[in-house]
């Protein structure tokens, strides 16, 4: 059913991923195939190889709910597999993905709280921008427009192919 030579372009060189991982990202880069229902049973099958606390496996399930709009049962499977401990590639996308989930559910000052603990931790991390992204979604959600600006254009100055220290001082001037 799944080509386990399947490559996965968005995980770095010295990942190595397993058949299961291959079989996951398979099935991602095929979700147009599947209904939404179909995608989350094939995902949960796949999960179910894995053991009932697979942080992997639990991380996989939540993203399939999420993918089709199944925020709130998504949360708790995203908290399970935080708890559990996940890897460097898996850690920050979970991390992200509750925020927006919470966000979504109305949590947005959870979800500000989530995205600026781990824009701390690892504020140089390949995920640092799109963990920027998805906190300035949340604080405008939390009513602070001002500091979402702020965020964004933070986030944007570093891809700018010029004005990006003038970018970063207004971003700087709007907090």
């Amino acid at each position: 059913m799944f080509d386990d030579d399947a490559p996965d372009l968005d995980k770095p060189a010295e990942y190595a991923p397993t058949d299961w991982d291959a079989q996951i990202a398979l099935v991602w880069g095929t979700t147009d195939q599947y209904t939404d229902d179909e995608v989350v049973a094939v995902i949960d099958a796949l999960a179910i190889e894995r053991g009932p606390l697979d942080a992997a496996a639990l991380f996989e399930r939540a993203s399939a709910r999420d993918y089709v709009g199944l925020e709130a049962d998504a949360a708790p499977l995203y908290r399970a597999a935080l708890e559990l401990g996940l890897d460097d590639i898996r850690r920050p996308q979970a991390v992200i993905q509750l925020a927006s989930s919470l966000r979504n559910l109305g949590e947005s000052g959870e979800a500000v709280a989530l995205l600026e603990n781990q824009l701390e931790a690892d504020p140089e991390s390949r995920w640092a921008a799109p963990t920027a992204a998805f906190l300035a979604l949340a604080l405008s959600s939390d009513g602070r427009e001002r500091e979402a600006t702020a965020v964004a254009l933070a986030a944007l100055a570093s891809f700018l192919p010029a004005y990006s220290n003038a970018v970063r001082r207004y971003a700087t001037e709007l907090r």
